[in-house]
């Protein structure tokens, strides 16, 4: 079991699960921040991304778990917390 995830990590995930990107990816830490950058534009600021989780998991709860697995897995390993 993991600790709390900071707001920066959970800001980052929230956007890479946003993404057009396939989960499963694996990303270099440049491809990640670009990914997050092109999410937030889309969506119009993290909150925005925060809305596309919510909508994800009320309507595809089977898949949006694994999603989102996936995305903090990225960022943690991409930005990783000292």
């Amino acid at each position: 079991m993991t600790g709390p995830t900071d707001p920066l990590t959970a800001a980052r995930a929230e956007a890479l699960f946003s993404s057009d990107l396939p989960t499963g990816s694996t990303l270099t830490r440049p491809e990640a921040g670009v990914a997050v950058r092109r999410a937030i534009r889309a969506h119009g600021g993290t909150r925005g991304c925060a809305v596309v989780l919510a909508v994800a998991y009320g309507d595809y709860p089977e898949t949006s778990v694994a999603r989102m697995r996936w995305a903090l897995d990225q960022i943690r390993t991409c930005y990783p917390r000292l």
